[in-house]
């Protein structure tokens, strides 16, 4: 649980970003806005959500960011607390 917690290192953090590279230029700002304000703090738990939400198309993704579907209504397989977690954070930077 304690290692769940752990801040990601920097290479880790890179390689995050670098997956969460979008083809809609409004999820990449959204998400470049996510990693300026969270990108130091972001724990494991977070990053392992955060890439469950990269497998999203970009609409759905989109979608959920501007909070026009639900985790549940675009894919019930992601809808629990740590990918909530991490669209409410998504979401704060609008």
């Amino acid at each position: 649980m304690a290692q769940a917690q752990e801040v990601l290192g920097e290479r880790a953090l890179a390689m995050l970003r670098w997956r969460c590279r979008r083809g809609l230029l409004e999820n990449d700002l959204f998400l470049e806005r996510f990693f300026e304000r969270h990108g130091p703090r972001i724990n494991v738990t977070q990053a392992q959500a955060l890439s469950q939400l990269m497998e999203l198309g970009d609409h759905d993704l989109l979608d959920l960011q501007l909070a026009r579907k639900t985790l549940a209504q675009v894919s019930p397989a992601l809808d629990n607390a740590d990918t909530r977690a991490v669209l409410d954070l998504l979401r704060e930077n609008r």
